[in-house]
């Protein structure tokens, strides 16, 4: 582990002891990530048969706290209908993970503040976003954050506080072709808006599934999708003068086939992606990758 110095008092002398990286420490133990082997570049399946009960599939965006000892996704049974998805939670205490435990019941797609006292999640629809907020070890019931007549799929808020979503696509997305756009969703006193990032990011057809970097330098999309909502990851760089470089594909490790690849989602230490895969429901479940390299491999020497 890199250590910094620091100067410690005890007492009168002073001693030199190390200094831990914040948030570290639990990151870089065995028993981080669920205790599971670490993938390379080649995507692996995350924790098989350790989340979800008989006839259930795991899918959509997962979370972890900063601290990585909470563990949050979505089980389900069907694709089309989440009347019987459940929020789950795994908690990391007293030396080893619990079983998991819902949070709610019909709600997916979990997504943490940037204070991590509130959790977000999606029910149903596409133009909603439902809100919890944490008490103690617990969260609230879902209380409704977000009702509004266009889309705001994918929700994700940033350290600025510009949030980002898939939505109804401009007058210049629907001459592209674009069916849904990626796009800033802004919240006010007065009134919530939505404005489109155009091209290159929006190209024709849905344009939805997205993870946005809390500090907005990058931003992963599903993209390339198919008529039926297959998919491959792309990645796009946030340019100095706020405009976003044209998205690169992940590689064929990632881009391996024809697959449905969406809920994409980078671990809070940075190092590793989260995603959904599958080519249906039997086969559906969460992917995950070491990201920290492939990351610096793409980032354009200049921006």
């Amino acid at each position: 582990m890199n250590v910094k110095r620091a100067v410690c008092l005890v007492g009168i002398a002073i001693l030199i002891c190390p200094m831990l990286r914040p948030q570290q420490s639990f990151w870089d133990s065995p028993d981080a990530y669920l205790g599971q082997p670490r993938p390379s570049d080649t995507p692996q399946t995350f924790a098989p048969g350790l989340l979800t009960d008989s006839g259930t599939f795991t899918m959509g965006r997962v979370a972890f706290s900063q601290d990585g000892m909470q563990f949050y996704y979505t089980q389900s049974d069907s694709w089309v209908s989440g009347g019987h998805a459940e929020l789950r939670m795994m908690q990391y205490a007293d030396g080893h993970w619990g079983k998991p435990t819902m949070i709610a019941a019909q709600f997916m797609s979990p997504t943490f503040s940037i204070d991590a006292q509130t959790l977000y999640m999606r029910k149903g629809g596409m133009h909603n976003v439902w809100q919890s907020h944490k008490k103690g070890d617990t969260w609230s019931a879902p209380v409704p954050f977000l009702d509004v007549p266009f889309g705001v799929y994918d929700f994700m808020p940033t350290n600025s506080g510009n949030n980002y979503v898939g939505s109804e696509p401009d007058a210049d997305d629907v001459k592209n072709g674009s069916t849904y756009a990626f796009s800033v969703l802004t919240i006010s006193d007065h009134a919530i808006t939505v404005k489109s990032l155009g091209q290159p990011l929006n190209e024709p057809g849905f344009n939805g599934d997205l993870y946005v970097a809390p500090d907005e330098s990058y931003m992963i999309v599903s993209a390339k999708e198919s008529k039926t909502y297959e998919s491959e990851l792309y990645l796009s760089f946030h340019k100095h003068d706020g405009a976003w470089t044209s998205p690169v594909s992940l590689g064929p490790k990632i881009n391996d086939s024809l697959a449905h690849r969406w809920g994409q989602y980078v671990t809070p230490d940075g190092k590793y992606l989260f995603y959904s895969h599958g080519t249906s429901e039997k086969d559906c479940a969460i992917h995950w990758v070491r990201f920290d390299n492939l990351l610096e491999s793409l980032r354009p020497k200049q921006l």
